[in-house]
């Protein structure tokens, strides 16, 4: 199944289902993709219910705008997942990766209101000299949980969409030389961009076999795959939900996999850019950066 949350108009937000390879998307009634994934397969038995009706009902993709597919999560964190993304980032910028990511997955919270959709501008940064992407894609909370361990994680995982993480490179340099972890590097508004959909956990399989590429102005600039992270999402729930209780809707994004910047060749974005994240099952996450 491939959730939306999408609007016609200037109308509300509604939750949707792709359907007849994406052009499509059946309206799911009142429930938010949040209420469904907190349903788990009650709800899920409910939407299955919707998609048999007519093809005739569903909309036309192009007249409705998508939204991320939960547009304020609940809870973000985002790991460091790919050992050749940490190994290039650090090189570029002429230091030696940290002891500590080999001993424990680590992550930041980004911001659940920055977030944006597909197909939406995303505003340049007004003290950003060097603006990057971030080709990743993350795992979505369905069974809440605390204390769990890594052989159960997978039964925790809802479903899957791709994440760009967009970076103000120049003064994420600056603040992390506070220890901190980043802050307005990573803060600012449309910066967290997600889509096209969500999709579940049983149509995607495996997810670590997945092929990742990037591309700005139609230029791919890299690609990887998800069989590359080092730590995987069972890694990341067992870690974070270790005295924590994990909640329906929340977000772990895989970190940037390798080649999946600009950071790692020195290269970086100019205003107007389109920046298209690929990843094999979920689809296109497309996104202009805007002065």
């Amino acid at each position: 199944m491939r959730l939306v949350t999408f609007t016609v108009g200037n109308g509300p937000p509604r939750a949707g289902a792709l359907v007849e390879g994406d052009r499509k998307v059946v309206d799911l009634g009142g429930k938010s993709v949040l209420d469904i994934v907190a349903g788990g397969e009650s709800a899920l038995e409910g939407v299955r219910g919707l998609l048999k009706a007519p093809a005739g009902a569903a909309l036309e993709r192009r007249e409705v705008k998508l939204l991320a597919p939960i547009p304020a999560p609940p809870q973000m964190r985002d790991f460091l997942c790919f050992e050749k993304h940490l190994l290039q980032a650090f090189k570029a910028i002429g230091r030696t990766p940290p002891q500590a990511w080999y001993e424990r997955p680590i992550f930041y919270h980004p911001s659940r209101f920055s977030v944006c959709g597909t197909e939406t501008e995303v505003p340049w940064p007004a003290y950003c000299e060097k603006l990057d992407f971030e080709l990743e894609f993350g795992c979505y909370i369905g069974a809440p949980g605390k204390d769990i361990a890594k052989e159960r994680a997978r039964g925790h995982i809802f479903g899957y969409t791709i994440f760009n993480d967009f970076s103000a490179r120049d003064e994420q340099a600056k603040e992390m030389a506070g220890q901190l972890g980043p802050g307005k590097g990573k803060d600012f508004d449309n910066g967290n961009a997600m889509g096209p959909c969500l999709v579940t956990a049983d149509e995607i399989g495996d997810p670590y076999r997945l092929e990742m590429v990037c591309r700005v102005n139609g230029e791919e600039w890299g690609r990887g795959n998800s069989r590359d992270m080092h730590w995987k999402f069972e890694d990341c729930i067992a870690h974070a939900s270790r005295s924590e209780t994990l909640h329906p809707g929340e977000f772990f994004g895989s970190g940037t996999v390798g080649n999946g910047c600009g950071l790692e060749s020195l290269r970086f974005l100019k205003p107007g850019d389109v920046v298209e994240l690929e990843v094999e099952g979920i689809g296109i996450l497309r996104n202009r950066v805007v002065k």
